[in-house]
């Protein structure tokens, strides 16, 4: 099975630091401008799910959604969650930390694509 989400082991550390703080976590990405096409990280249920967004699957045992439309960008990569340093503007439960989730992408080859797409 190829997933769509992975995660570094700098972005595994921090999911757990702020698990410890705030229990279950989710991740969604709107795609919106600014801060928002940055993956952000909430408590478990804080953010609601709308029926147009996507499941991509699981990173470090947190849900990770994409707003449909972004997800149509997307849907031919595979993404990476990763940590920078610096401060976003957005709500995500790791800015007061100085870091921001990032993502990182590379496109999926043909086979992953066949595969994906059954």
């Amino acid at each position: 099975m190829i997933a769509r989400i992975l995660a570094t082991p700098a972005a595994i550390d921090l999911i757990e630091t702020l698990r410890r703080q705030h229990g279950p976590l989710m991740f969604h990405q709107s795609g919106g401008c600014c801060d928002g096409s940055q993956p952000m990280c909430f408590p478990e249920g804080e953010f609601k799910v709308g029926q147009s967004d996507v499941l991509l699957g699981k990173v470090a045992g947190c849900n990770f959604y994409m707003s449909g439309d972004q997800f149509e960008y997307w849907k031919h990569t595979q993404l990476t969650l990763d940590v920078i340093r610096g401060r976003g503007s957005s709500f995500s439960l790791e800015i007061p930390l100085g870091v921001r989730f990032h993502i990182r992408s590379r496109v999926f080859s043909e086979e992953e694509i066949k595969a994906l797409a059954n």
